[in-house]
């Protein structure tokens, strides 16, 4: 199996920090970097194999109370030596790293400590469990015969991992209760038929044995634990709802969003009547005697069958990445371009299209594949028709956009292509420059002439646009302000013109993912920050600059983002 020599050797060369004499500020930053992350991994083995360092494919996390207690004083003490750094004396982006990794140590004593989703969510378990398989599945960065050693070993663990969510599950809540009933039979059927099916080709017969029974194991565990939710379900009266104070905080240390909570919301009320309005203007264009809806079910029969899903998907973003060139978009590294392929078996259920590409610090495994999951066959023929409408042609160039050209594969490719991007920006991420980003360029690239005008691509980007401010609204509603779930699925529907299937599963979202409001904040953020750069850079402005030096900070916090392109800090919005 491929692997690093030694975390620490490794980390070192990817610190970005230039060797100094002993006791400076630059020394110091650069051991405190090198020594969280190797701790950070060694405590989140799952997280470490996604990441690309594979010296704990075989463990899993110690999820006990006492592990956490353990690890909320090794975070406070990494919080102490990162406070106790002169920033003054660090190169300008290394005070930002610094600011990002203080930041991101607070986030993480804040979900441990407040959040608790580890007392509170039985269904944080299961994707554990799942994750931590697939994760050894989904790309192949080393010979089947050893991820299948290191699947083994940890599929014998996972029986002892739902031990430890039975005894830590005190506070839950009942619809997290229900979310887990809902996805334990999909997690059931990944460990009997997916992750047998992925290793079906290892031809050693006793490695095969020794899997088929630690997998047997965790399928009993499982049939075990959906016995124990169902019997908690009547007994589970915790709240999940995490609070205004939590969730100021909750956007303080993982974005370092310093907005009141009030503001945000009014913001976002705000986009969301534009976005409606928006909606209502393209649907006039296209038919002016008929409602939004009604236009709006008039364009989703504009769909291919699912057979050319995938082709289509491929056309499309040929001629993205030509738009992106042709009009001085954003400046494309290299000539690499993602693979379209159908989503595998075991991530279809959860994924509707998604961008895989290479892990930061994976050394092996280099391909990019850009997903689709197609409906599937043995539905009834209706089901079929219903879910490919919701694919209907311009709604799939939108979502093509946001993964790909110019979206979530631009940022990965500007990632490649700097050599010397420091492992804080290549290994920690600010959601709301992720998914903002990607948001935004939904907008940016209609905006920009793609479509030449078309109102049916504009009222589909208008669509996902509703859907990421009702999340805006929700998430804080749910969490803040005491808005029950049913009116939050009616608010999804009624304000952001989607199905009721969808708001049932986004409000469901929203309440283990309060701060989901994170792609509609970062697009007007996004926004916000091109109009003060224009202003900065007057004549000398070009949308390629501006993005070109966007990607080129990486995906750390739009406030540092904002402070290395104006030269000081700003108002994010």
């Amino acid at each position: 199996m491929l692997r690093f020599a030694s975390v620490g050797a490794a980390l070192t060369l990817l610190s970005g920090i230039a060797l100094a004499a002993p006791d400076t500020p630059t020394t110091a930053y650069g051991a405190l970097v090198d020594g969280y992350f190797k701790d950070r991994f060694a405590a989140n083995p799952i997280e470490a194999t996604d990441t690309g360092v594979h010296d704990y494919d075989a463990k899993l996390p110690d999820l006990t109370e006492a592990a956490h207690l353990a690890r909320r004083k090794a975070l406070r003490d990494w919080l102490g030596k990162a406070a106790a750094i002169d920033p003054a004396g660090l190169p300008e982006m290394s005070r930002d790293d610094l600011a990002f990794l203080i930041s991101t140590i607070k986030g993480q004593l804040l979900a441990d400590e407040q959040v608790a989703l580890w007392r509170k969510d039985p269904n944080l378990y299961l994707v554990l469990a799942t994750d931590s398989v697939f994760g050894l599945i989904k790309r192949d960065f080393a010979p089947a015969a050893d991820r299948l050693k290191s699947a083994t070993s940890r599929e014998r663990q996972i029986p002892v991992l739902l031990a430890t969510a039975k005894a830590n599950l005190t506070q839950t809540a009942p619809i997290y209760v229900d979310i887990a009933l809902e996805q334990i039979d999909g997690t059931i059927s990944f460990f009997k038929n997916d992750a047998p099916g992925a290793f079906a080709g290892v031809a050693d017969k006793a490695l095969q044995a020794e899997f088929a029974t630690a997998n047997q194991g965790v399928i009993a565990a499982l049939g075990e634990y959906k016995a124990f939710l169902q019997q908690l379900r009547p007994k589970a009266t915790g709240a999940f709802a995490i609070g205004r104070a939590a969730f100021q905080e909750k956007l303080l240390d993982e974005d370092m969003v310093d907005l009141p909570v009030d503001k945000i919301l009014e913001v976002g009320m705000t986009q969301l009547r534009k976005d409606q309005a928006a909606l209502a203007e393209a649907a006039r264009r296209i038919d002016p005697g008929k409602s939004a809806d009604a236009v709006l079910a008039q364009v989703e029969s504009d769909h291919v069958a699912a057979d050319r899903l995938i082709p289509t998907a491929r056309d499309q973003l040929t001629m993205l990445r030509r738009f992106v060139i042709d009009r001085k978009i954003v400046t494309v590294p290299g000539e690499e371009q993602p693979i379209v392929t159908e989503t595998p078996p075991f991530a279809r259920a959860t994924t509707f299209a998604s961008m895989d590409a290479p892990a930061a610090l994976e050394t092996h495994a280099r391909e990019s594949y850009y997903y689709i999951t197609l409906p599937d066959p043995t539905w009834p023929a209706a089901k079929q028709e219903e879910y490919l409408r919701g694919y209907n042609t311009p709604l799939l160039q939108n979502v093509s956009v946001h993964e790909v050209w110019p979206g979530h594969f631009v940022q990965h490719l500007y990632d490649e292509a700097d050599k010397n991007r420091s492992l804080v920006r290549r290994v920690l991420s600010a959601n709301t420059t992720v998914e903002g980003w990607a948001h935004y360029t939904e907008q940016m690239m209609l905006d920009e002439g793609l479509g030449n005008g078309d109102p049916r691509l504009r009222m589909m980007q208008a669509i996902d646009a509703l859907l990421r401010d009702c999340r805006l609204v929700v998430g804080i509603r749910i969490h803040t302000t005491g808005m029950s779930l049913a009116d939050a699925r009616k608010f999804f529907v009624e304000e952001g013109h989607q199905q009721p299937v969808v708001g049932e599963m986004e409000v469901k979202r929203g309440t283990e993912d309060p701060t989901y409001l994170y792609y509609a904040l970062g697009k007007l953020a996004i926004l916000k920050l091109r109009a003060d750069y224009r202003a900065k850079m007057g004549d000398r402005f070009s949308l390629l600059d501006f993005h070109d030096r966007f990607n080129r900070a990486g995906v750390i916090p739009l406030k540092l983002i904002r402070r290395e392109l104006m030269g000081a800090d700003g108002p994010l919005l």
